[in-house]
């Protein structure tokens, strides 16, 4: 099967490697304020991408990514077409802020259905900010497709996808029809690095927004409005530390006092 027609969910993100000092929290709106640095792609959705072009290159087909948020920074979230995707879509609006994988997962799927069609979705395993590795299935869910989840090689053989997932000891062989969802772990390997013309190519090409109204979506179902997740508490933890010096004659006798102490403390 050729021209496959292929789609990776990217998110933009804080940087998770940014030090813990550059993170803010405001424990009373319950939010992270954005340390002054620019926002990367996830990088388990780096995989996906990854992913979705090395199939490409096997089989030939197309390339659309999709992201969803408001106030993206161009330069990096159009790093995947500096790479080789063919289009960017960006759902971008006020009103998809704050979503959790509930409204996520809803948005996209509109989206991924106003395309022309679609036989992969890649996604990463989970996000690179909150972690909760739901999304990919709630597409399918909304889709109405297989998941397979996990995949550390993908391949597109004859309408099927032959999948290598990671399990606890190793990795199996999964087969599934197409239309599917693929979500993608770091064993598959890290995204390639731009090329000056893939660089310049993409500086040109503007991508294609969409608003709540253009995928016929309510605004109460998505963003905050429609979350399903309930934040109670969001902090910074403290953390302390105490040392106290253990003295002896000799180090037996310390380590004998050592060994009264712990006992004290009920930790022997």
């Amino acid at each position: 099967m050729s021209d496959l027609r292929l789609v990776v969910c990217c998110k933009q993100v804080l940087d998770p490697e940014a030090p813990p000092t550059a993170f803010k929290i405001d424990s009373s709106m319950r939010m992270t304020l954005p340390p002054d640095m620019k926002p990367v792609i996830g990088q388990y959705d780096e995989f996906a991408l990854e992913a979705a072009l090395r199939v490409r290159e096997s089989v030939g087909g197309t390339i659309t990514v999709i992201s969803l948020g408001n106030g993206f920074v161009r330069d990096v979230i159009k790093k995947s077409l500096a790479v080789g995707s063919d289009e960017l879509v960006l759902l971008e609006d006020a009103a998809f802020e704050n979503s959790d994988s509930w409204t996520t997962a809803v948005a996209l799927s509109r989206a991924i259905q106003k395309l022309d069609g679609f036989d992969v979705v890649f996604c990463g395993r989970q996000s690179s900010d909150w972690d909760a590795g739901q999304v990919g299935f709630g597409l399918a869910e909304l889709l109405g497709v297989p998941v397979v989840t996990l995949a550390r090689k993908v391949e597109a053989i004859d309408g099927t996808l032959r999948i290598e997932q990671v399990i606890p000891d190793g990795y199996q062989v999964v087969e599934v029809p197409m239309p599917a969802v693929v979500t993608v772990t770091s064993e598959l390997g890290n995204l390639r690095y731009p090329v000056l013309k893939g660089i310049m190519a993409a500086a040109k090409k503007q991508p294609t927004i969409w608003k709540p109204e253009d995928l016929g979506l309510d605004p109460a179902e998505i963003g905050s409005s429609g979350r399903k997740l309930g934040l109670s508490k969001l902090y910074q933890p403290v953390k302390e530390a105490r040392c106290e010096m253990i003295d002896g004659e000799s180090p037996a006798e310390a380590g004998a006092n050592l060994a009264i102490k712990l006992r004290e403390a009920k930790v022997i």
